[in-house]
């Protein structure tokens, strides 16, 4: 096990320079978990080695799914849609969301009996969200009180799944993933209506390896699979929820100018871009070109003096995982930042509206917290200390206060950052700033 501990950071100047990150999280699960469902040998670039996408490799390992990692080339064999094998033991998907709920898309098509389990904090995540409409697909399946264990009892592979038109309640990528996932082995087209935009990695993926899916606004038709999905051959682009860190840093000291290179720029993920652009801060996408079906590009920030803004509405799903960092760029803008229509955030990792909340109080910083967000007073963050309280972004949001802070601020328990963004440190400093890590005893 890492040892645990605790991060300061602080700068002499303006940031400069430009960095190239990991791959993105959200697509390394997806092209990890599709080519195991593909048939033929995938190879994956620019793959993100972290925590959570280990919890992904290692439950397609008890699948049967052979793979292997040389630094950050992933190469997997794929099975098929319907190749896994039934794993000896329950499958522990860690503290990753996204892990359980799309593999329980890809055990539902597959018909393989499996449990998946995880973390403390996964167990309370809620899962009725998958098991309502697949369990109107025909899927066995069942949850604990609504959350983790998840049991799929399993099925005949002669038996289709049954096709569903179906409403989510709530916009959400990995519920959409998971049942687009379980209709490619439907009986005919599965039509899945969101009530705002989320998230298109699947769509956009599944669609590149042969899948028929058709999407006009929120709408998705998934037809079942005709043919087996075709083999992956792509290098990922960089994550534009790890570059929000490098931005926002930039953002917070004056003189700073920075450039994050080869960054997914995704429409349904930009909104913290279209948000600091509010705040005042100078943002270009240059470069733009796309790869695999998702658009990249290199995205430049310039500082200047920050303004409140308010963000509501669908700008909320285009940025639910930036939060943490955008309220700390708030607290050091000019003015009352207000954020609504974003009570989702309470169904993270963390209860991320009020841990959030809590540590930037402790920081001195004066703020309404609400059921479905909270209002920032710009300029009142004084300094102090602060827990991560096992909430990788909010670890590494909380330390970036430090960059424009009037006193230091320390992180208690920021070693969780590792989850996404292991090199978090490292590409800090390459920018100019200064971090301290101080082991716990």
């Amino acid at each position: 096990m890492q040892p645990a501990f605790d991060l300061s950071l602080a700068s002499s100047g303006p940031l400069a320079g430009s960095c190239l990150l990991s791959g993105d999280k959200s697509l390394s699960h997806r092209a990890a978990l599709f080519a195991a469902l593909a048939e033929g040998e995938s190879v994956i670039d620019r793959f993100l080695v972290s925590g959570v996408t280990h919890a992904m490799l290692g439950a397609l390992a008890a699948l049967g799914v052979a793979w292997r990692l040389d630094g950050a080339r992933l190469t997997v064999q794929g099975r098929g849609l319907r190749g896994f094998v039934t794993p000896a033991a329950p499958l522990d998907c860690g503290n990753s969301a996204t892990t359980i709920r799309l593999l329980a898309g890809a055990l539902a098509a597959a018909g393989t009996p499996c449990t998946l389990d995880g973390s403390a904090g996964l167990r309370r995540r809620p899962m009725g969200r998958v098991t309502e409409p697949l369990l109107r697909m025909g899927v066995p399946v069942g949850t604990t009180d609504g959350c983790a264990p998840l049991t799929l009892s399993g099925r005949a592979v002669s038996c289709p799944l049954t096709a569903i038109d179906y409403t989510l309640p709530v916009a959400s990528a990995q519920v959409k993933s998971c049942l687009i996932l379980a209709a490619l082995a439907a009986d005919g087209v599965t039509t899945l209506r969101e009530p705002g935009p989320s998230r298109d990695h699947t769509e956009r993926m599944l669609a590149a390896m042969g899948a028929s899916i058709r999407s006009a606004g929120n709408t998705v038709a998934v037809s079942p699979l005709a043919r087996p999905l075709a083999p992956l051959r792509m290098t990922l682009p960089g994550d534009i929820s790890s570059a929000a860190f490098l931005l926002v840093a930039a953002a917070l000291v004056p003189g700073s100018e920075v450039t994050v290179r080869d960054v997914g720029v995704n429409p349904t993920r930009t909104g913290i871009l279209d948000v600091l652009s509010a705040m005042g801060a100078r943002v270009t996408v240059e470069n733009p070109r796309v790869i695999a079906g998702e658009p990249v590009g290199d995205i430049r920030l310039a500082a200047a003096p920050l303004q409140a803004v308010r963000v509501a509405g669908d700008t909320v799903v285009r940025m639910i995982d930036e939060f943490p960092v955008f309220a700390v760029a708030a607290c050091f803008a000019s003015g009352v930042t207000e954020v609504c229509d974003a009570e989702e955030l309470r169904y993270k990792e963390t209860d991320r509206i009020s841990v959030l909340c809590g540590e930037l109080k402790a920081l001195g910083v004066r703020l309404t917290e609400r059921r479905d967000g909270f209002t920032i007073e710009g300029g009142t963050l004084a300094g102090g200390e602060a827990d991560a309280r096992g909430d990788h972004r909010l670890a590494m949001s909380l330390a970036l206060a430090g960059l424009a802070a009037p006193s230091p601020v320390t992180v208690h328990h920021a070693e969780i950052l590792r989850e996404s963004f292991p090199d978090f440190v490292e590409q800090l400093t390459r920018l100019g700033a200064t971090g301290t890590v101080k082991e716990r005893s």
